[in-house]
């Protein structure tokens, strides 16, 4: 006979099970256990993707994560005197101040002609708070030409290394290179002379070499369509089209923005920055769907080309 509880739900008398039946329970009780271990071991704690890619880092991105002021590492700076240097003017160091996901990957930023660090200042925290060590420097003159400033990188990157404070955070297999108008061009000259470089991110580049065939650096070349001191024409373009075509390369013209729009924080800027060096110094696949599919034209966007998909 039924009875009802409040709900309506049917209650029956309790039926105990067989030996058969209750060995069956066992057995799917186990099973449950065990797929619910591999499910915590692959999915749950920092060092989830460790199996697949030790070197990912951060959360998974998405497009707000990106496009923040500030990503989900706190951030830490040191000074470094021009004296306490050689091959460069010295500059500002950039990391996350958490050590329990380990070294990171590090990034070296040059100024371009007549400027100082304080005018690609900006970048510093931006993207050292998604994970990276990152040093904007001075340079020995506001003067220096592009070779000069693309040595200038290698030096820093060899200081961080070698010798800084932060050396110990650092995976030194992981370094890559930026730099604006002369420095971008310095950029590209610091990547043809240490082809171990990670990634190279060019920001409105100048150079007189017009031919880059010999990179092997996976490389974002940013240009302006408003630029008048490095015409897109003349800088920008030729640099990304004569990059190996086998190369994992990259060219965004930011829409209505001048040669000196990296001087300030651009949105723009900073998220196909950060989802480069994330896909190529950190080897995280979980920033490729910010690349491939190309990004379509937009209100920041004048052109973006590419290879896709990436294969470094």
């Amino acid at each position: 006979m039924q009875q009802h509880t409040r709900t309506g739900t049917p209650h029956r008398a309790p039926v105990h099970p067989g030996p058969a039946r209750r060995g069956a329970r066992r057995l799917a009780g186990a099973a449950v256990a065990i797929a619910a271990t591999v499910g915590l071991t692959l999915l749950g704690g920092p060092g989830a993707h460790a199996a697949d890619n030790p070197y990912e880092r951060g959360p998974a991105p998405t497009t707000s994560s990106i496009e923040a002021p500030r990503g989900p590492y706190a951030v830490s700076e040191t000074s470094v005197s021009s004296l306490a240097v050689t091959g460069f003017g010295g500059g500002t160091i950039y990391y996350p101040t958490s050590t329990s996901d380990g070294t990171f990957g590090a990034v070296a930023v040059s100024p371009g002609y007549t400027g100082t660090q304080s005018s690609i200042a900006w970048l510093g925290p931006r993207l050292a708070s998604q994970g990276f060590v990152v040093f904007t420097i001075d340079t020995l003159t506001t003067l220096d030409q592009p070779d000069s400033r693309g040595r200038q990188l290698l030096a820093a990157l060899d200081y961080l290394t070698d010798r800084s404070s932060v050396r110990g955070r650092i995976d030194s297999s992981r370094l890559g290179v930026m730099g604006h108008s002369m420095g971008g061009g310095g950029s590209l000259e610091a990547a043809k002379s240490r082809p171990s470089l990670q990634a190279a991110v060019p920001l409105t580049p100048w150079n007189l070499d017009k031919t880059w065939p010999e990179i092997t650096t996976p490389t974002l070349i940013f240009g302006a369509d408003g630029d008048t001191i490095a015409p897109v024409a003349s800088h920008a373009e030729p640099f990304y089209t004569t990059l190996p075509s086998s190369l994992d390369r990259a060219y965004l013209e930011l829409n209505n923005a001048t040669h000196f729009t990296p001087n300030s924080s651009n949105t723009t800027i900073a998220k196909y920055s950060i989802a480069w060096l994330k896909r190529f110094i950190d080897n995280d696949t979980r920033y490729e769907q910010f690349l491939c599919p190309l990004p379509q034209p937009s209100l920041s966007i004048d052109e973006y080309r590419g290879n896709c998909p990436h294969t470094s």
